[in-house]
């Protein structure tokens, strides 16, 4: 009997929002071909000049564990197998990167454990909103590891240096409720409520202009560089925005309601 592989993610358009749903049960490891259909999915999303919002998420109790496993045994096996998962680990850096910057808002939503590879590609995200019962968390360190696809850097841009040692030397998981207390997360609410909350707040920030949030997101990683002139950046966008047609249209029918 033949057996036929499934693709490991779904995807969907609804409005302005663009769903990429990981279904690689039973936790979504991440291996090549996880991250050739993400990749995939994330460039069909930005190419659509309707979706301003990507909502990732997963069918799985698990949002994503990490890495797959059969990969990391290859690796301490063998010489290639090492080069093989230095590779996946880049791949995986470069899909965080994707995820960073592209010119859409990002959510991710937590309903299970986020763990190493998993929370790395939460981390990229610009929204998160978790579970209150999901583990998160980069506990690489207990195996004798790092989290290398970006989560040493981002964790520590994103809650300072003293956490980020607390969370990574420590190997340390937390749930939901803490994650939102820390600024791990933005949201966490209970798992029932959680599905229909991320969907909310997907389709609200989608009900906003494409080019005024792509606009901001560009502006604030600009005050985190110090190469870019963030103040610059700001006159350069609202001058850009202010000839925009759908911006003028609006500005112009803000005014007519406030007289």
């Amino acid at each position: 009997m033949s057996v036929v592989a499934l693709p490991p993610v779904q995807t969907a358009r609804s409005g302005g929002v663009f769903t990429l749903t990981l279904v690689r049960a039973p936790v979504n490891a991440l291996d090549n071909a996880m991250v050739d259909a993400m990749e995939a999915a994330v460039e069909a999303a930005c190419a659509d000049p309707d979706v301003s919002v990507l909502h990732l998420r997963s069918a799985c109790r698990v949002f994503c564990a990490g890495a797959d496993l059969a990969l990391m045994r290859q690796s301490i096996a063998t010489p290639d197998g090492l080069e093989g998962m230095l590779d996946l680990v880049a791949r995986m850096q470069r899909l965080a990167s994707q995820l960073e910057s592209v010119p859409l808002v990002t959510l991710a939503e937590l309903g299970g454990a986020a763990l190493g590879g998993g929370f790395e590609m939460a981390l990229a995200c610009d929204l998160r909103i978790a579970a209150h019962e999901a583990r998160l968390g980069l506990p690489e360190a207990g195996l004798g590891l790092l989290a290398a696809a970006g989560g040493t850097q981002r964790l520590t841009r994103l809650v300072g240096p003293g956490l980020a040692k607390r969370l990574i030397l420590g190997a340390e998981t937390v749930d939901g409720a803490t994650a939102e207390r820390l600024g791990l997360v933005q949201w966490s609410l209970p798992r029932a409520e959680l599905a229909d909350a991320a969907r909310a707040l997907a389709e609200r920030i989608a009900g906003l202009p494409r080019q005024a949030t792509s606009a901001a997101k560009q502006c604030i990683a600009a005050a985190q560089d110090c190469a870019r002139d963030g103040f610059a950046e700001e006159i350069a966008h609202t001058r850009q925005l202010y000839q925009h047609p759908d911006t003028r249209q609006r500005v112009t029918d803000f005014l007519a309601r406030s007289r």
